[in-house]
């Protein structure tokens, strides 16, 4: 055998060679097809088991913050007698007669009535504001160049992290010198003030997230920044500034503390009337409880009413 015909023998092996690595062994491609389907089974199961643990979770908390709700709204029902005996949800097993007497002896305090109109006096006109200037400021912040922007809008960011109980001396003081304190004016004002960074901080970026074409386009054809906020920008914020409406006029309405400091004998909204209520009705829990259901019906009703909206703002903050 000549040099050529050993070198041409071993050139054939090394092919044949090659050739049998590239061939895969019969059954190969089942076994990896059943290793996959394992693997898509199995990971069904982690993320079935995934979202059984959070949506357990979910119940667990939702029934945390609603069960207080229906006790609190069975107490309401119930008499003073029958709250003192047994518990609100004995309602459930045995036969309970429910009355509405409570909520008629509360609306019948004209103190409480008052109160309820204290509120409304206090809640919408505070509502309005944040959201108006809020919404002006927001789109400012976001397209109109102007020079110290930037500064402005780190100082509505810092003002987002001032408490609001450091402020309750020096502006006792000042509405005191101008003659409002213990008027609805130092209320309104003083929610107006902590709420606008916020609502300036909210509404400017979602602002931001308006297509600058749509707004040159509005430009081009002549019209006025004014006008292309009020025809073209407003409209398409519509989400976020209600749902900055509902977080308003929540804070607002639940708040007890500062009414507590600003507010007057004639000017409590009903936190601090129920709190008052709370020394002559310290034995009745009926009458306490109905008080503070009533006091959670109104915001209830402006949520539901505004779901939609608040649900479209935050679903818009997920999608660009």
């Amino acid at each position: 055998m000549t040099t050529s015909d050993v070198e041409r023998e071993i050139a054939d092996r090394s092919e044949q060679g090659e050739t049998q690595r590239k061939v895969k062994p019969k059954g190969s491609g089942r076994s990896m097809m059943a290793g996959e389907r394992k693997k898509t089974v199995g990971g069904r199961i982690v993320a079935l088991f995934n979202n059984s643990l959070v949506n357990a979770i979910l119940v667990i908390v939702a029934l945390m913050w609603l069960v207080p709700t229906i006790g609190l709204f069975f107490s309401s029902l119930r008499s003073s007698q029958a709250n003192a005996t047994s518990g609100w949800w004995t309602v459930f097993f045995k036969s309970h007669e429910l009355t509405i007497d409570n909520y008629r002896s509360l609306l019948g305090n004209d103190t409480m009535v008052q109160s309820l109109v204290n509120t409304i006096i206090i809640v919408v006109p505070t509502t309005l504001a944040v959201v108006a200037i809020g919404a002006m400021a927001g789109y400012a912040l976001a397209w109109i160049d102007f020079p110290g922007r930037d500064w402005v809008l780190i100082g509505v960011v810092a003002l987002m992290a001032v408490p609001l109980q450091v402020a309750f001396i020096p502006l006792a003081r000042l509405f005191g010198s101008i003659g409002i304190f213990g008027t609805y004016a130092a209320v309104i004002l003083f929610h107006i003030a902590f709420g606008l960074p916020f609502a300036v901080f909210l509404l400017r970026n979602y602002f931001t997230n308006i297509s600058e074409e749509m707004l040159e386009a509005a430009r081009i054809d002549g019209a006025s920044e004014m006008r292309i906020f009020l025809q073209v920008a407003l409209p398409l914020a519509m989400p976020a500034i209600a749902s900055l409406a509902i977080f308003q006029f929540l804070w607002s309405w639940n708040d007890m503390l500062v009414a507590l400091i600003f507010a007057g004998p004639g000017s409590q909204p009903i936190t601090v009337a129920i709190q008052s209520q709370l020394r002559q009705f310290s034995s009745n829990i009926d009458i306490l409880s109905a008080g503070a259901f009533v006091s959670m019906v109104v915001p209830l009703l402006v949520y539901f009413a505004f779901q939609r909206y608040f649900v479209s703002a935050i679903m818009a903050g997920t999608t660009k």
